[in-house]
């Protein structure tokens, strides 16, 4: 569904991806891990498009994507939920998933199928964003992109901030989605526990490149957790 494959990715003169590869399979939740600053939001952001790869390829289910602008990666079937939700706060719920179905008005079927995940946002449809609760919010992101029927979820620390019991609410949505084996998930992630329970394989990363991986049954809390303290 998507690979990676050795991209260099710069802020001016400073480099923060270095050769990095990863690769997420068809029905795939992929997890990413790391101290602050290691570059895996920056990652996100070069598969979404939002910085430019200068090395290296990313390929996403067959098509090279490495030089296409980021509407053209949503339309193939890329959705984005950035670290911090970034909802519209001044546009209601409705038009906030209107924004990410990409019409006037979210198809029916779309909506009634995020809102069958999300069961709180559907008493709140007419309700401004900024006037929910962050997990509420975080919610409404992960909605947002989720109604344009991705291929592909890229979800930047979807716990960060968020109380346990959204948490969890989070964490059934994506094994329901996980479950159904129609679209991937690559997860940027720094709860250790939630990471290990969702995800098919994993990524430790250090310095812009990967320091670990593995499967599920090679996730092993202590010796991943080795790589996040300080």
């Amino acid at each position: 569904m998507l690979t990676v494959e050795a991209i260099e990715v710069a802020y001016a003169e400073t480099r923060v991806l270095n050769q990095l590869s990863v690769a997420v399979g068809a029905g795939q939740v992929v997890c990413v891990m790391g101290r602050n600053g290691v570059g895996k939001t920056t990652l996100l952001k070069a598969v979404v498009g939002l910085v430019p790869a200068r090395r290296g390829t990313i390929v996403f289910d067959g098509t090279d994507v490495t030089r296409l602008p980021p509407y053209e990666r949503a339309r193939l079937g890329i959705g984005y939920v950035p670290q911090g939700r970034e909802i519209f706060p001044g546009l209601t719920v409705l038009q906030n998933l209107a924004v990410g179905a990409r019409r006037k008005q979210p198809a029916p079927a779309s909506l009634d199928y995020v809102v069958s995940l999300f069961p709180a946002l559907a008493e709140m449809l007419g309700k401004r964003g900024g006037d929910l609760s962050g997990g509420q919010q975080q919610q409404l992101a992960i909605a947002r992109a989720l109604i344009a029927d991705p291929k592909l979820l890229l979800l930047d620390e979807p716990t960060e901030g968020i109380q346990p019991s959204i948490v969890h609410e989070i964490a059934t949505v994506l094994e329901r989605i996980k479950g159904e084996g129609t679209r991937s998930i690559l997860l940027v992630e720094q709860y250790l526990e939630f990471a290990r329970a969702i995800c098919d394989r994993f990524y430790v990363m250090e310095k812009g490149g990967v320091v670990l991986e593995g499967d599920r049954a090679a996730f092993h809390v202590d010796e991943v957790s080795g790589y996040l303290s300080v």
